[in-house]
């Protein structure tokens, strides 16, 4: 048993900024922070744009980016969350500068301030194309540097401990209390227990339910998985948002993102023939929300039956393009296209899901002590569609917030010790190894394949009641593996990917208007 007063699970801007606040304020806590890769591979790595918030108060406001989170949620956004982000948002962005992360400043040392979709100021900071992994090098910087946190690469959690795993308990399952996890070192396969006072689920998304993805391999919706089967509440999965332009490949997988700044910047849609085609969807043409600029690209694309569209940058300034977008010219200058001669194929891939775990304003879900923030996490902030770089903004504010309550629970020390140690060790006995990976890399494939031809950016009633029944089928068949099989990672995360299609088919199903990133095509020809 490994014991530890905190326990993170997930190493990108949420858990690391989380840690570090609770490590600085108490210095005698021990903080364990789990990721099941390298440290530094999270979906903030990948993260491009920047970050929205408001700095420029001579043009900008926070009623203004409030407005347009709302509007960007299409109705379906909690205000009070959205008033949280936005108005703490300044204080979190100071306080990641003075731990080292750097943001592009213009000729008047002043934020260079881009502007992304949905947005109607400049508002957005950024360090050139890689913000994310730029605030995560700052932030395992400072973690690095504290003696009472500890950081274990290469574990995977297979359960969290709940009163489910206490030999004889009679529990309510609406009252339940998180006590740590169960973990796997991957390097080893020995799954430990981990006892935590307090758990923080910072797992980041779920795109790899489908076959194309912006996300990175990690990203298997397990905090989700984890959630759901600890009988966590969990709601709005049925909003995916399709990022509008990842670059095209007929290889399946994480597709490199092409970000949505470069449209901000003068980037123009087309056609493969080179014609636009934005102005026939939305007069904000290529700055309208992502969902109508996926939308009216799945469109074309099924107009003409073509694999992807094209993203035009031939008449943008070459100088000044290089020095905000210099990594993305370079990804498509090493697939042999150049930005400035030639037009440049993108497709729409699962980016960022706007639903998750259940949380109050706290980051607490609906087990007691079990906290969970960003992605993987339903703040109610981005509500049916996620404004472009609002993410690491609630990220940023939401950790802060779950640090706080940590540390009010941490100070009261109300604890149930006799539980905390009477839960037993993972036990295998009996349990073989599974010989047989084929069948987990087919059913994952199966899986995604159903999610991205039935559940993806334009649905049906009938394609959904489809994706029910083989989604059952495909349940059925990874239960039965794993009531014989001795637990990998690779069942573990088929595992969660399951849960998540079974979360985002059924709230579908149960979804009667069309919203945001929702589509579904009968509910129109009903109206």
């Amino acid at each position: 048993m490994i014991y530890t007063d905190v326990l993170v699970i997930g190493s990108g801007i949420s858990g690391l900024s989380y840690a570090l606040k609770i490590a600085l304020q108490r210095p005698d806590a021990r903080i364990t922070i789990i990721t099941k890769s390298d440290d530094e591979e999270s979906n903030t790595k990948y993260a491009q744009g920047g970050v929205a918030v408001v700095t420029d108060f001579t043009k900008d406001s926070f009623d203004k980016h409030i407005e347009d989170t709302l509007r960007a949620g299409d109705g379906m956004c909690k205000r009070e969350a959205v008033e949280v982000v936005v108005k703490e948002g300044p204080e979190r962005i100071r306080e990641i500068v003075e731990w080292g992360a750097n943001f592009d400043k213009n000729e008047f040392q002043k934020y260079d301030l881009g502007r992304e979709g949905g947005h109607t100021e400049n508002r957005v900071v950024h360090y050139k194309d890689v913000t994310g992994a730029e605030i995560e090098r700052a932030l395992l910087k400072v973690v690095d540097s504290l003696e009472n946190v500890e950081l274990l690469n290469h574990h995977y959690v297979i359960d969290l401990i709940t009163e489910h795993h206490v030999p004889g308990e009679s529990f309510d399952k609406y009252n339940l209390n998180c006590y740590g996890a169960y973990v796997m070192d991957i390097k080893s396969h020995h799954i430990k227990k981990m006892s935590a006072k307090i758990t923080l689920m910072a797992t980041g998304g779920c795109g790899h339910v489908y076959k194309n993805t912006t996300n990175p391999i990690i990203a298997t919706g397990d905090g989700i998985g984890l959630a759901h089967r600890a009988k966590a509440k969990i709601s709005n999965m049925q909003f995916i948002q399709f990022h509008p332009t990842a670059f095209y490949s007929p290889i399946t997988g994480q597709l490199p993102l092409v970000s949505e700044a470069v449209r901000g910047f003068g980037a123009k849609l087309c056609t493969k023939s080179g014609e636009p085609f934005m102005h026939k969807y939305d007069e904000r043409e290529e700055l309208a929300s992502r969902d109508i600029v996926a939308r009216a690209i799945d469109s074309e694309m099924k107009l003409r039956g073509n694999d992807y569209v094209c993203l035009d940058c031939r008449h943008l300034d070459r100088r000044k393009f290089l020095e905000h977008f210099p990594n993305i010219y370079k990804q498509c200058k090493d697939a042999g296209l150049d930005m400035f001669h030639d037009l440049i194929p993108v497709v729409p891939a699962g980016h960022y899901l706007c639903g998750g775990i259940d949380v109050d304003l706290f980051g607490q879900s609906t087990i007691k002590n079990m906290f969970a923030v960003g992605e993987c996490s339903n703040t109610g902030l981005h509500g049916a569609n996620r404004l472009a770089s609002n993410s690491l903004l609630e990220a940023l504010v939401f950790a802060h917030r779950a640090a706080l309550k940590t540390l009010e629970r941490l100070n009261e020390d109300n604890f149930n010790y006799n539980q905390l140690h009477s839960i037993p060790e993972w036990n295998q006995e009996g349990m073989k190894m599974n010989e047989e990976m084929v069948l987990l890399s087919y059913l994952r494939k199966e899986l995604q394949a159903l999610m991205s031809d039935l559940v993806g950016i334009v649905r049906s009633n009938t394609r959904l009641n489809l994706a029910k029944q083989k989604e059952e089928e495909i349940y059925k068949s990874v239960k039965e593996i794993y009531n014989f099989s001795i637990l990998s990672p690779q069942l573990s995360e088929l595992r969660n990917l399951v849960s998540v299609a079974f979360l985002i088919i059924t709230q579908s199903l149960e979804q009667k208007e069309n919203k945001g990133t929702f589509y579904n095509k009968d509910l129109d020809e009903n109206e």
